[in-house]
């Protein structure tokens, strides 16, 4: 979940609105990789979440990062409720879930490096305390009343309106983490065809990192839980839109789907004002009922587009949404893969002549089939499995197309990244689909042990 934006001041023309998020195109050689996971926290000798604040909590956690490692503090009133350092964030996520917002990076080998230095510095903190950490897209066992919920103004005001609309709003922000990528693109046809691309294919990203097959200690019938919960979260703001693939998409129309979708909240002097349900086009004529007489800024702006959910979407950067959180090697997985896809221009066009044939129908048909069956998936003749691996092929030629070498020039590419996405490809097992396996057979249907063998 976002934190409150920094878009700029008064909006007095609509072009404004589109002309925002343009400001996001970048020439190729300023292009970054800005990778976000989330994970799960829990009390060591109880297995049950972590609360807010208390000896075994978040907030300890965050203050021994903020001591220990050099973090430093982010308040909401009197509530410590994240960290910042050298362009990273670490954020707390509705249920006690924490986030590290990675900094923008050039390639994929500073990002799995910032990852396993997060990792690390976690770990260090975590275990002082009595508190563990686990990388899966839902939580296995917990019910919603044992997880908290994080004092946070954005948090109390969504999670009233999430019954609303929905009926797994609620189980999204306690019991899901995700990992996703931002990446950028160089105009506004580019970021067309980026996002395109990006809506058609992720669902083999949910195939490839489906890590959820357990809810409430046992498994849920489906390999991406999480997956399965954002389709009944809220029409008006998540899935598949359908409207980047017709003719003529751009920034524009971009605005108007933001412009149809209800506002949460505005963000004033450190508080969030219920705007629940009202519209950003009465906000534009000073017409909204929660600020009656008041239009607003482009950071409003900027607050509003963080509150669309669909499986890919754009601010002044684009964000791949549709993985579960997991392994730390998938973590890294994820910027390899869509990077390989996006930042090389052959890669991307082969990418896009894959997908571009499938209509709506199929696309959103895709998008369940993964949520259910992982890499068994098959639609429309469409063998998930065989499509993975096309993908994956293709992304692995745009990385070694883009040359980028680690280690002081050892390691002349990323690609080696994709290898826990081939080792799936290889045996036909994604994670979840070994969860399920240790489940049934040396686990004993003893769905606590997942803790001590998968935690970080």
């Amino acid at each position: 979940m976002s934190i409150p934006q920094s878009g700029g001041g008064p909006i007095e023309h609509h072009s404004q609105l589109a002309e925002y998020m343009a400001k996001g195109c970048k020439p190729r050689e300023q292009w970054r990789i800005g990778t976000e996971h989330e994970k799960f926290g829990y009390c060591k000798d109880t297995l049950l979440p972590i609360p807010y604040a208390g000896e075994r909590s978040v907030l300890a956690v965050l203050e021994g990062l903020q001591q220990k490692h050099g973090w430093s503090p982010v308040k909401e009133g009197e509530n410590l409720v994240g960290l910042e350092k050298d362009g990273a964030n670490v954020s707390l996520e509705p249920g006690g879930q924490l986030e590290l917002s990675g900094a923008p990076l050039e390639n994929i080998h500073q990002t799995c490096d910032e990852v396993n230095v997060h990792l690390k510095e976690v770990k260090d903190i975590a275990d002082k305390v009595g508190v563990g950490f686990i990388g899966l897209g839902a939580a296995p066992i917990w019910t919603h009343e044992q997880m908290p919920l994080m004092p946070k103004g954005r948090y109390k005001l969504m999670d009233s309106y999430m019954q609303e609309v929905g009926t797994m709003g609620r189980t999204m922000m306690r019991r899901t983490c995700t990992v996703q990528v931002n990446l950028d693109f160089a105009s506004e046809a580019d970021m067309a065809l980026k996002l395109r691309t990006a809506i058609a294919l992720q669902p083999v990203a949910t195939a490839l990192f489906a890590n959820s097959p357990f809810l409430e200690g046992k498994p849920n019938g489906h390999k991406s839980w999480r997956s399965r919960v954002w389709r009944d979260l809220d029409d008006a703001r998540t899935g598949m839109v359908p409207f980047v693939f017709e003719e003529g998409f751009g920034f524009e129309r971009w605005v108007e789907y933001a412009l149809d979708t209800p506002m949460y909240f505005v963000y004033r002097d450190g508080k969030y004002i219920n705007a629940l349900g009202q519209s950003f086009r009465d906000f534009l004529k000073g017409e909204l009922p929660a600020l009656p007489g008041e239009t607003p800024t482009l950071s409003d702006w900027a607050d509003h587009l963080t509150t669309l959910f669909p499986e890919a979407r754009i601010k002044q950067y684009m964000e791949m949404r549709g993985a579960d959180g997991g392994p730390w090697r998938r973590l890294c997985a994820l910027p390899a893969f869509w990077v390989g896809l996006m930042y090389d221009q052959g890669a991307l066009d082969a990418a896009w002549d894959v997908a571009k044939s499938w209509d709506a129908e199929t696309r959103e048909a895709l998008r369940v089939a993964a949520s259910e069956q992982g890499l068994q998936a098959e639609v429309n003749g469409i063998k998930m499995h065989d499509l993975a691996r096309e993908i994956v092929s293709i992304s692995e030629v745009g990385l070694k197309a883009r040359g980028q070498a680690g280690a002081g020039g050892m390691i002349p590419d990323e690609t080696h990244f994709l290898s826990a996405l081939k080792e799936s490809l290889d045996s036909g097992e994604v994670p979840a689909d070994e969860l399920l396996r240790r489940y049934e057979t040396d686990w004993e249907g003893d769905l606590s042990r997942i803790y001590a063998e998968y935690s970080y």
